[in-house]
């Protein structure tokens, strides 16, 4: 069987699990077309590592060569001919994880009052950024989710959120008070937004994308002193994840019961796909820190068991 077919079925199986898996099936394909190309039956550490070589970078030689890896760790698994290169060829280049900025309501509203002012004035498009970066800051939704949200997601019961990052839908319940902020941003929307299915529209009639989405945000960042110029670091739109997961936490209190729950419901709000994924969106904040101190003396003091 020729390499690239091994390519279809590994992605195949991939997907059947909930990846998306995009951007690797790119990969192993470009990969399975050179070892086709110099008449390779079976994966080698020798092509693997000549493939990755060429990539444009150091980082992303890395990435080429990890992808490949895997597959051939599986490859390996049906047939031993099928060879496994050793993990750190390209060495292992952990990238550190950006410092997450937890932001304080007042931050947020600072946010959401400036992206009104947003260009071109008179269109939909600034109450567009207004609303669904509010939405996403008491939601948590992720970018991709808001900006692909339609008309018809909006339910009695709240946001469906379909296909998300693991193909699956949720969905995500909504305070009455986001529901009223919907409905105003629907209204005005309905009239000036065109004829489009998506929720959230800007003044070309289409749905902004999620990579001007977060440019605006760090414009505005920038603009209301949050952040300061290129170059230098500050709260990002992904931040409102990381604050909600916080934020929501520190309304739990001390009891250890109700943390446990809270997080098990925290992981599937936010459409995780595992509960060790919410954890990496959780700092510590002041609040946590009393709480924590708080349980620990009791501890020690006998006052709890």
């Amino acid at each position: 069987m020729l390499i690239s077919q091994h390519v279809k079925d590994y992605v195949t199986i991939k997907r059947c699990l909930g990846y998306k898996f995009a951007e690797q099936e790119r990969m192993l394909l470009a990969f399975s077309a050179f070892a086709e190309a110099h008449g390779d039956g079976f994966i080698t550490t020798d092509r693997i590592i000549e493939w990755a070589s060429k990539a444009v970078s150091v980082h992303s030689s890395r990435d080429w060569f990890r992808t490949v890896r895997n597959f051939s760790i599986s490859m390996h698994a049906e047939n031993d001919r099928h060879e496994i290169p050793p993990r750190d060829v390209f060495g292992r280049g952990k990238r550190s994880r950006p410092a997450p900025h937890i932001m304080t309501p007042g931050q947020i509203e600072k946010i959401l009052i400036a992206a009104l002012s947003l260009p071109p004035r008179a269109s939909i498009t600034p109450y567009t950024y207004h609303y669904m970066i509010g939405l996403m800051a008491v939601t948590a939704l992720r970018v991709s989710e808001a900006t692909a949200l339609l008309l018809t997601d909006l339910t009695s019961d709240g946001l469906v959120i379909r296909e998300t990052k693991f193909r699956k839908n949720r969905l995500v319940p909504i305070h009455t008070s986001t529901r009223k902020a919907l409905s105003e941003y629907l209204s005005l929307r309905m009239r000036i937004g065109g004829p489009d299915d998506h929720m959230f529209v800007i003044s070309t009639g289409e749905p902004p994308d999620q990579a001007s989405t977060s440019r605006a945000f760090i414009k505005l960042a920038r603009q209301t002193g949050l952040r300061a110029g290129v170059g230098e670091q500050g709260p990002r739109l992904h931040d409102l994840r990381h604050s909600f997961a916080c934020r929501s936490l520190e309304q739990c209190g001390n009891e250890r019961d109700s943390v446990n729950k809270h997080m098990l419901a925290l992981s599937t709000y936010l459409g995780h796909a595992c509960l060790s994924d919410t954890y990496w969106y959780l700092e510590s904040t002041p609040v946590l820190f009393r709480q924590i101190a708080k349980a620990t003396e009791a501890i020690h003091t006998g006052d709890k068991p």
